[in-house]
């Protein structure tokens, strides 16, 4: 059922790619990216103070290092630890695609046991299914687990750590994986597809009910369901490509939700004047702490 709610832009709408949504509970901040613009935002709701960080080259995400020492980050060339304040700090830590530069890691999650899983796509030509899932454990071993994937998107694990959904945008679809306690993925299975009327699912998170809160390129919404794949609830968004959503705030109770310019008409832009800006929600629905690295 459609969800009435109000959408606030806190971010203009200067977003190439929007991407990367992650609550930092340390700094009381958003954090998220703009692939395409090569660069790290983040948003505090408390304050409403933004700053920015360019990168040396497109980045997907972050997640917190458990030490808190700053970030894991996916960069094109793969993974790289980053401290962003009080100075910029990049260390290379490997790539799951070393011979594959055409490869950029995409959007990531971090489960239970510190491992971040990690997926990727090709840049320049995505409808290839030459994209792959990893995992960076956290003694820095980096394990390739999927191959064939076109455009690698979410991924979510639920609140309990027993499971992960990890879609493939492309192909509008998402599967379902057994995550066990050490780190093995186990009973692949596809979890929900999509009509191309619904647009292709996109970034992901599970909500502290157990629910999987879904952002839908081309789709203009938010849609959530439940792990049978019911749609529960529905929210419109002033965007067409709406990319990912994370939960923060004091409460968990704040949702941002970031959305893309790139591949817009002008026409289309006219149209949608808030298209790759960063909105903040209030559903009256709470989140989970997201994991860490390490």
């Amino acid at each position: 059922m459609p969800l009435t709610c109000t959408v606030t832009p806190i971010w203009p709408a200067t977003l190439q790619l929007g991407e990367g949504t992650l609550w930092h509970a340390a700094s009381g901040r958003f954090f998220f990216v703009d692939i395409l613009g090569q660069a790290v935002h983040s948003w505090s709701p408390a304050t409403d103070v933004r700053q920015s960080w360019q990168m040396p080259e497109m980045v997907g995400w972050l997640v917190p290092c458990a030490d808190g020492q700053g970030f894991i980050a996916g960069f094109q060339s793969g993974f790289v630890r980053l401290t962003l304040e009080p100075e910029l700090k990049i260390e290379r830590l490997g790539s799951p695609h070393p011979d594959q530069p055409g490869l950029r890691l995409n959007d990531a999650k971090a489960d239970a046991g510190g491992r971040i899983w990690a997926g990727s796509m090709h840049h320049e030509n995505p409808q290839q299914p030459l994209g792959q899932l990893a995992c960076l454990h956290p003694n820095g071993r980096i394990e390739v687990v999927e191959h064939n994937i076109h455009i690698a998107n979410g991924p979510a694990i639920s609140p309990d750590g027993t499971i992960l959904l990890h879609t493939d945008s492309l192909l509008r679809s998402i599967y379902c994986y057994r995550l066990s306690a050490d780190g093995q993925l186990h009973n692949k299975n596809l979890w929900k597809t999509f009509a191309p009327e619904d647009g292709e699912p996109d970034g992901m998170t599970f909500d502290a009910d157990g629910h999987v809160w879904v952002a839908f390129w081309g789709g203009s919404c938010l849609r959530r369901f439940n792990l049978a794949g019911d749609e529960l609830q529905r929210i419109d968004m002033p965007a067409s490509q709406i990319t990912n959503v994370a939960f923060g705030g004091e409460n968990l109770d704040l949702m941002l939700v970031t959305s893309a310019r790139v591949g817009l008409s002008e026409e289309q832009l006219a149209q949608q004047p808030l298209a790759g800006s960063a909105f903040v929600l209030r559903t009256g629905v709470r989140g989970v702490v997201p994991g860490v690295w390490g």
